[in-house]
């Protein structure tokens, strides 16, 4: 189990920015998310289910220009379209999060089932064994899209990758700290990306229980996380980061895995019940979530806080669901002042086994 230190020192996330289903950017994220609208679309019937959530329109190369994109895969083409749209965001968010220092921390599950799929079956299907795109050869590697971001944007930092199902925004945000705590990064882009495909469709339908669940969602959120800065006046705090909890599953008990990371991450943070105000679940399908749900409502017993779970909106987003829960928590504080000093949670559940919790004091 792994856990933020406490006291004086904590990060901050000081920007962010998405690229959901609602459309591309965090104006289209907030507006989303203060709506509560639904993001549903009908699609061409090419995964067991006609319905997804997809963001609107999005083509790479329409995106992002030609250059550089002819051999793009969407996940890859999400997240550096994120990471631009937060660094375009203001004049601060690129001047501290590029160059030397300025580390990338991306969430995954596989990176893009689609691209390994498509490349192994061009390996059976081609004259050769070996009559493959090499172009292509970048997106079957799960690290591909950080890579390409880092590429693009000139982030000189380390460069990381973590696999962690619906938790890896969480296992990203947690890696940020200790990056920082290390000294190893002035900056970190933290965030996580998913990708909807036939393939990642089709996987879920066959891995899952049977349980009717949301439609598969898709995108990438991104946040920029910073020491704590009190000389810098012009460092605009959203958030203080005061713990992110990790665990695993333990004699198939969810509910007791999960309380227990709920009870250590509010001990460690020194943040009392009263103060949360506002919590966004993973909402995973079947008996996860129903566990979830059960831990979150035990712990918070009494307490009046807002429920921010998205996955009614924009549908199971797999790895890119706790960095979506988190921005979601942002954009909510954005709308209410009167959050400010207040307490948002974060919890997260996977079938793989891993649940986790964030606690973040809003600004």
């Amino acid at each position: 189990m792994t856990t933020t230190a406490t006291g004086a020192g904590r990060p901050v996330i000081t920007a962010w920015s998405a690229v959901s289903p609602f459309g591309i950017g965090r104006t289209a994220f907030a507006e989303g998310v203060r709506e509560r609208r639904p993001a549903v679309s009908v699609l061409d019937g090419a995964g067991p289910r006609e319905d997804a959530c997809v963001v609107p329109g999005f083509d790479v190369r329409a995106v992002l220009g030609k250059k550089g994109t002819r051999s793009m895969d969407r996940v890859t083409g999400l997240a550096v379209t994120a990471v631009g749209a937060l660094l375009d965001d203001t004049e601060r968010s690129r001047a501290v999060g590029t160059g030397e220092g300025a580390a990338l921390a991306l969430g995954t599950t596989t990176g893009s089932a689609q691209s390994m799929m498509d490349f192994t079956r061009d390996s059976f299907t081609g004259e050769q064994p070996f009559f493959v795109d090499p172009a292509r050869f970048p997106n079957t590697v799960m690290n591909c899209a950080a890579g390409q971001s880092a590429i693009w944007y000139q982030l000189k930092g380390p460069n990381t990758t973590i696999a962690g199902g619906r938790a890896a925004g969480l296992h990203a945000l947690n890696y940020s700290r200790r990056l920082l705590a290390a000294g190893r990064a002035r900056t970190v882009l933290c965030g996580a990306a998913e990708e909807y495909s036939p393939a990642r469709a089709w996987l879920e339908h066959h891995s899952g229980d049977g349980t009717p669940g949301a439609p598969l969602g898709e995108g990438c959120a991104v946040l920029l996380v910073e020491p704590a800065a009190g000389e810098d006046a012009g460092q605009p705090v959203l958030a203080e980061i005061l713990a992110v909890e990790l665990g695993v599953v333990l004699r198939d008990d969810v509910a007791g895995s999960l309380t227990a990371c709920l009870h250590g991450a509010l001990r460690r943070s020194g943040a009392g019940l009263a103060e949360i105000a506002v919590v966004a679940r993973s909402g995973a399908p079947g008996a996860e979530g129903e566990a979830e749900a059960a831990a979150v409502g035990e712990v918070l017993a009494g307490v009046d806080a807002a429920d921010l779970t998205q996955v009614a909106l924009i549908g199971d987003t797999g790895a890119a669901s706790a960095a979506f829960q988190t921005a979601a928590l942002l954009a909510h504080a954005e709308d209410d002042r009167a959050l400010a000093g207040k307490v948002g949670l974060v919890t997260s559940v996977d079938r793989t086994g891993t649940v986790g919790c964030a606690l973040l004091r809003l600004r």
